[in-house]
């Protein structure tokens, strides 16, 4: 069992879809929990901190999807469509049942996994979300796809993005940061331009208003867990409560002082709630 995400191995699995894709597993219980990661992000942009204290009670799995760093093929530009592949994934390693976390844009493919097949999802985790077709969500605000979106990585702007401006946000940012580089070897490719274009594309359309786009969540019965910072320049934090009155039961939590990256910031708390949660 390998109990560190920092050392645990890169591995791969051809899938149905023809893609060959990249993953990292750590812990172990039946029902795994499946990560779905943010915008440009690969299997080394989750802080191993988070992934350790969720490990700490069940198996997790983090996952590059189709074109993405390690994974091969081509990255689609429709949340839809990754969806379609995510699920090739996990049909690929026969996973059965699963808990689901997703983050940012992988909190999109998160939604239309459960709604695709709501069978496969036993819980619902969505950090830094959002529902289709919310009004104001047609692309991000231009100081904050200049500090994420351009073609050199960026990490004062990263850090702009992800973390507050008060000192301990900052400090945490930096923290968090340094354990994401603390890997040496068997790191993922970094996600390229191409990947950039299509996210974005994907990210732009999930977000043209539509108002009968947001009656679709009704359909989501699974408990569901809601959360994000309370000052995220990305995603705003009124989505997390937007998505809490459209998915029925469902659960919200805004974390203080914290921005897009309040999982990393508040990994110890966040883990623990998510613990809770899924039970």
């Amino acid at each position: 069992m390998t109990t560190s995400y920092t050392t645990a191995k890169t591995q791969h699995v051809q899938a149905a879809d023809g893609i060959d894709y990249a993953y990292r597993e750590v812990g172990e219980k039946e029902l795994p929990l499946v990560l779905f990661q943010h915008f440009r992000g690969n299997l080394d942009n989750w802080d191993p901190a988070l992934i350790d204290a969720l490990a700490a009670g069940r198996r997790v799995v983090t996952f590059d999807n189709a074109g993405v760093a390690g994974s091969s093929g081509q990255t689609p530009s429709t949340v839809e469509a990754m969806a379609q592949h995510a699920l090739a994934f996990l049909d690929a390693l026969d996973l059965g049942r699963v808990d689901l976390l997703g983050f940012s844009l992988g909190s999109f493919v998160a939604q239309e996994i459960t709604l695709t097949r709501p069978e496969l999802v036993h819980r619902l985790v969505l950090a830094a979300a959002a529902p289709k077709g919310a009004a104001g969500m047609h692309g991000w605000a231009p100081e904050v796809i200049m500090a994420i979106g351009g073609r050199g990585l960026n990490p004062q702007g990263y850090l702009d993005v992800f973390f507050g401006h008060e000192d301990a946000s900052r400090q945490a940012g930096q923290q968090a940061f340094g354990r994401m580089q603390a890997r040496t070897a068997d790191r993922d490719a970094p996600t390229t331009w191409a990947t950039r274009l299509a996210q974005y594309d994907a990210v732009v359309r999930w977000g043209i208003p539509n108002h009968a786009a947001l009656e679709r969540l009704s359909a989501i019965s699974v408990p569901t867990l809601i959360g994000n910072g309370d000052s995220d320049p990305m995603i705003l934090p009124h989505y997390s409560y937007l998505l809490a009155g459209l998915i029925p039961g469902s659960q919200v939590k805004l974390y203080p002082h914290a921005a897009h990256g309040f999982l990393f910031q508040h990994h110890e708390e966040y883990a623990a709630d998510v613990a809770a949660f899924l039970g």
